[in-house]
């Protein structure tokens, strides 16, 4: 533990996350380098905007891990009720497209993606939901229906952007929240089934990019140049790094071969420029993460801290699996990011937000002043001698 003010927190988790957020900016820097100098911007836009968000995202670290719990908890439903107004505003004209995707409100020259604000947001007020109706909790419901329709509503607004991926990461993270705060899984298993039943049939009847997708992952090499373009150029550059990489800042798919490079493809970046080695340090650093978070919601000393210790883990955990699971053509591209490493402002704050969260829950108690033993005027010797002298 390290003491920051009258708090003490998780050193460890501190200390990999700092790293991790580092190691981040510098591969985003590398990442983007061909890029930029293509679009006529100079090398050093994803540099300057990716270490200001993550200078912002690790204050605010800092802040909320010395903020009382209650004060966090307090925000709870503010945060999701924010989300959710935020969530209809894309489909305003507020709502800028990019891509062929609404997935981001416009202010000024500055966008904002309401779907990572979802992640903590929902999170924290399904922690407070059941932390504090828990004798309802085993009921339809209170403990079922109520945050089964807010998790509905939710995937429903982010499906249509369209974004399955956070869509499908929210809810799953969600219902891992609803079984561990004790929800009959029946209910559970039938709001699972009846929603993979509904995907699937979305998926299926409508063929389309999520189908095309699928039957790229089968074969990637067959369409190279088409569908499975990204994906066959991500493993080209995790199979040109070898052992030890290229080296930093020598990687060839980056000029302008791979998309996304800076984003949702940048561990094949990093497995270029510092091969096999390199991947294995930051899935140890992610490994450490997990596990020191995991850690604290098994250590929680209340209901609320526990689950918001175990939502914050199951979703860094589904985004690293999802994230490396793609970029090794294990798992059908969807357009999720690594934390802390892939390029975006607001993911970095709100991924930052949420470590600022664990590392408040890492210790509840303030560190207590050590207080000096006032002596007795005289002293023993003095009153010995009293003694003798009677």
């Amino acid at each position: 533990m390290i003491k920051i003010g009258r708090w003490r927190i998780d050193a460890i988790l501190l200390i990999t996350v700092t790293i991790l957020v580092i190691f981040g900016v510098v591969m985003i820097f590398s990442a983007s380098y061909y890029g930029t100098i293509d679009n006529e911007k100079g090398p050093y836009p994803f540099l300057l905007k990716a270490g200001f968000w993550s200078a912002v995202g690790y204050a605010l670290m800092i802040v909320v891990a010395i903020v009382p719990k209650d004060r966090i908890r307090a925000l709870a439903p503010l945060l999701m009720i924010a989300a959710l107004v935020c969530l209809v505003l894309v489909f305003t004209p507020l709502g800028v497209n990019i891509n062929g995707a609404n997935r981001w409100i416009g202010v000024g020259s500055h966008t904002f993606m309401p779907g990572e604000l979802v992640k903590p947001a929902l999170i924290l007020c399904f922690a407070h939901y059941y932390s504090i109706h828990v004798k309802d909790v085993r009921s339809f419901g209170k403990g079922f229906a109520t945050p089964a329709v807010i998790v509905t509503v939710v995937f429903v607004l982010i499906y249509k952007q369209p974004n399955l991926s956070t869509a499908g990461i929210i809810a799953i993270t969600a219902v891992v929240l609803m079984f561990i705060a004790g929800v009959k899984p029946v209910y559970l298993f039938g709001f699972c089934l009846f929603g993979a039943a509904g995907i699937a049939y979305k998926v299926f009847s409508s063929g389309g990019e999520h189908m095309s997708r699928i039957m790229a992952l089968l074969d990637p090499f067959a369409d190279a140049q088409g569908e499975s373009y990204q994906v066959v150029q991500g493993l080209l550059a995790l199979g040109s790094g070898g052992l030890k990489g290229v080296g930093l800042g020598g990687s060839v798919q980056k000029a302008l071969w791979l998309p996304e490079a800076n984003n949702d493809f940048i561990f094949a970046i990093i497995g270029e420029e510092t091969g096999f080695i390199g991947c294995l340090f930051l899935i140890a650093a992610f490994t450490v993460l997990i596990w020191r978070c995991a850690l604290i919601t098994m250590r929680a000393r209340d209901r609320y801290s526990m689950l918001v210790g175990a939502g914050v883990t199951t979703l860094f955990s589904l985004q690293i699996i999802l994230n490396i699971a793609v970029v090794t053509s294990v798992f059908p591209p969807t357009g999720v990011i690594l934390p802390f490493i892939s390029y975006g402002g607001n993911a970095m704050v709100f991924f930052l937000f949420m470590m600022g969260v664990m590392l408040r829950l890492s210790d509840t108690d303030p560190v207590k002043k050590k207080t000096k033993k006032k002596k007795r005027k005289g002293g023993p010797r003095k009153a010995r001698g009293m003694e003798e002298a009677a």
